[in-house]
């Protein structure tokens, strides 16, 4: 096979600074072909030489001038000297170049950088391009160089308001062409970042280690070290000048972040003094869940989960090549709305509570996370076990920050009604597409019962909750029908005078109300109607999360469309208000079987095994779609591999969860090929051939899988753009479709 020719991205690439990131950097681009002619720039002579002989650039100039003439556009300068000496490095290249060659740096401290380019020419010069990438060695100096240095590491950029987006765009794609993983920040978001991530635990290891130095005249403490104190203090042997440079760049950032450490520090001493065994068991719990949670981030980015660091995410997008068949026996990860609900309630009851088959996906790790920052101690989850130490309905403690709950809308909307009653202000906040999903709905109920929030103008989060309020019962009727919206009002009833009712339009699933049972408070519950009174209190109790019917829909729909297909799906919750895509399955043709029912604490699980069936088009009754509200997704797929045509309607909810459902499983199945029309309140599809083509997820994690399982029937490969976000809700999807026999691969 003919070696692959080179694709040139830059013209010429001038490195001023041949450090280890400046080096490693021109040694890339050069090795890699990625640009006509790497220059080097340094003021040592024994730099530039070594840096010649070893392969590194093609010609090396001692000063920015002998080569400034030459530049043109398409060319970029890299400025990769130590922080302090940006300025005047800065100075000259805006005198010298040509405003078309793009000109960026590698400082770790971006603000400096930023306050130097105003104050020397009154903004930031259009063609520069702040930027840092978090790559490092122990070694430093041109004689480190190491092409591979950026591969798989992350690059920030921090553009301004007066960066050019044609220069951004040139230093995005240098970077990514060597191989590292390239988003934008703001500038001071940047600082602040690395002053807590990178740059205290650097000026930590330098002091423990002078520390140690200091103590060493008696016995030779480095020689007893452990492993634990090599690998910390590791990172002081790296370049001094660097760090002390970065130390005065960043001064304010690293000088906040030291004091809360040193506040941190001076507590875990009076905690030792004290022989306090409660707080320190608390403090070292807390810590040590918070760092395997960081590290499952970092290991998952080796995997296919999905799940990764923010500092290592990239875009992941689907391809599904067409064919195969679904056959297998495998059980999908815990039910999500019981995860969600087994951290809440365990938290708020008197005693210990253990939750087996607990979804370690990133919407349930967001609501347990929001606990442990409430002063919740909880242990896990490991392997789906999480043990929660409650701490009463009034135990809960004022978050340091506000609570971060990523695109969880059942977190932010639960949360909204448990945290209406406490006695402390807190405010809720989500990612992009969280904040543009309409709160109001649970607002407006929790005010009648005398709670203050506010939202943004439009209703969305961030939501702002006043706390000390004196809550009274209420008997709302819902609107719509949401078991998010119920759940809020009966759970902002725990701290309400008298009784709190909710009735609603078509009934919606209820594990609200059976877990509330199962922790011991009395719940009334008759046809459309919940009641609870407040003032009770919740006790421990152990918790057996089945497996999730959203999740297994889709495997369950995979063996509904395709030949010769046959799955088995273990121990399903089928609570009676969650099985609307078993109902409208059947109704379609379906070959469903429900065998070994049982009961787990108020709960009925079953094993499902689904065949293959030819399948007709139906009208889905309206009283069925509260009851498959998130399952829909991968029903339309069922509707477009089925005979003759399935209408939906009664279904706005789907037009606010976490995309506008119908509008964009509409717009991806009419690239499919498939005859799609969205109405107001549903959609109609026409059966037919399903075709190739690339369709959008709008980071919808249900819309991603469900055009996955529609590779099954295509004619051509499918790829599903921006998958990221199945890692909400099922962390290891990938890995069991293709275990079931769907060609599944990421890019």
């Amino acid at each position: 096979m003919a070696k692959k020719k080179p694709v040139t991205v830059v013209n010429r690439l001038v490195v001023i600074g041949l450090g280890l990131i400046g080096s490693s950097l021109a040694a890339s681009v050069r090795n890699n072909g990625l640009a006509k002619e790497v220059i080097g720039i340094s003021r040592r002579q024994s730099t530039l030489e070594i840096a010649l002989n070893n392969g590194i650039v093609d010609r090396c100039v001692d000063d920015l001038s002998q080569v400034a003439q030459e530049l043109e556009q398409g060319d970029i300068v890299v400025i990769g000297v130590p922080t302090l000496s940006v300025p005047s490095v800065l100075q000259e290249c805006v005198e010298q170049i040509s405003a078309e060659v793009t000109l960026t740096d590698v400082a770790s401290v971006k603000e400096s950088v930023v306050n130097s380019a105003i104050e020397l020419f009154g903004a930031v010069p259009p063609q520069l391009v702040p930027g840092h990438p978090i790559a490092g060695s122990e070694k430093s100096g041109v004689t480190a160089a190491n092409p591979e240095l950026f591969v798989d590491h992350r690059v920030i950029l921090t553009p301004v308001e007066t960066t050019a987006k044609s220069h951004l765009e040139r230093a995005t794609k240098l970077w990514q062409s060597v191989g590292a993983l390239v988003s934008s920040m703001d500038v001071q978001e940047h600082d602040q970042i690395l002053a807590a991530t990178s740059h205290l635990p650097h000026f930590l290891a330098y002091s423990l280690v002078d520390t140690l130095a200091g103590m060493n005249e008696k016995t030779d403490i480095f020689r007893y070290a452990a492993g634990g104190f090599r690998d910390f203090t590791r990172i002081a042997a790296s370049d001094p000048i660097m760090w002390r440079d970065i130390a005065i760049a960043n001064k304010n950032a690293v000088i906040d972040v030291m004091d809360k450490m040193m506040d941190n520090l001076t507590a875990l001493r009076a905690s030792i003094e004290a022989e306090d065994k409660q707080a320190l068991t608390q403090l070292f719990i807390r810590s040590r869940e918070a760092r395997n949670h960081f590290g499952s981030m970092l290991e998952s980015n080796k995997t296919d989960t999905g799940l990764q660091s923010p500092m290592n995410e990239k875009i992941i997008n689907y391809i599904v090549s067409p064919g195969g068949n679904a056959r297998g026996d495998l059980r999908v990860p815990g039910d999500k709305s019981m995860s969600h609900r087994s951290i809440m309630l365990g938290s708020l009851a008197d005693g210990m509570t253990e939750v087996t088959g607990f979804l370690e996906g990133e919407d349930s790790l967001a609501t347990l996370q929001a606990f442990r920052d409430m002063g919740v101690e909880i242990e896990g989850p490991n392997e789906g076990r999480v043990v929660i130490r409650g701490v009463g309905l009034h135990g809960l403690q004022a978050p340091k920050k506000p609570l971060y709950l990523g695109n969880s809308g059942t977190s932010i909307r639960l949360l909204s009604g448990l945290l209406a009653g406490q006695a402390f202000d807190v405010e809720l906040q989500g990612d992009a597409s969280l904040s543009g999903r309409p709160m109001g709905r649970v607002a407006n109920p929790l005010r009648e019962m005398g709670a203050v929030i506010e939202t943004e103008k439009d209703g969305t989060p961030p939501l702002r909750i006043k706390g000390g309020r004196k809550l009274k019962g209420i008997n709302y009727t819902m609107p719509m029908a949401s078991a998010q919206v119920k759940s809020c009002v009966l759970l902002a009833g725990l701290y309400a005078e008298g009784e709190t009712s909710t009735v609603e339009p078509a009934p919606t699933r209820d594990h609200t109300e059976r877990m509330l049972r199962g922790f011991g408070y009395k719940v009334d519950s008759d046809n459309d109607k919940a009641s609870l009174s407040g003032g009770g209190r919740l006790t421990a109790t152990r918790i057996n999360v089945p497996a999730d019917i959203s999740s297994s829909a889709f495997f369950m729909v995979a063996a509904a469309i395709v030949p010769g297909s046959d799955i088995t799906l273990r121990h399903v919750g089928v609570n009676p208000t969650r099985v609307g895509v078993i109902n409208i399955l059947r109704q379609m043709g379906a070959n469903i079987e429900l065998f070994n029912r049982a009961q787990v604490g108020d709960e009925p699980v079953a094993d499902i095994r689904v065949r293959y069936s030819p399948l007709k088009g139906i009208a889905i009754p309206e009283d069925q779609v509260p009851l498959a509200i998130d399952e829909f997704p991968v029903l339309f797929i069922a509707a477009a591999c089925a005979e003759g045509t399935t209408v939906l309607t009664g279904a706005e909810e789907l037009r606010v969860k976490e995309s506008d459902r119908i509008q964009s499983m509409a717009d991806g199945l009419v690239t499919l090929g498939v005859d799609a029309v969205a109405t107001d309140d549903g959609i109609r599809i026409q059966g037919g051939e399903i075709g190739s083509g690339e369709v959008e997820s709008f980071d919808d994690h249900r819309i991603a899988m469900a055009f996955s399982i529609a590779g099954l029937r295509a004619s051509g490969p499918i790829t599903i753009k921006e998958a990221n976000n199945v890692a909400t809700s099922f962390p290891n999807f990938i890995s069991l479709a293709r275990q079931v026999g769907i060609n599944i691969k990421l890019a």
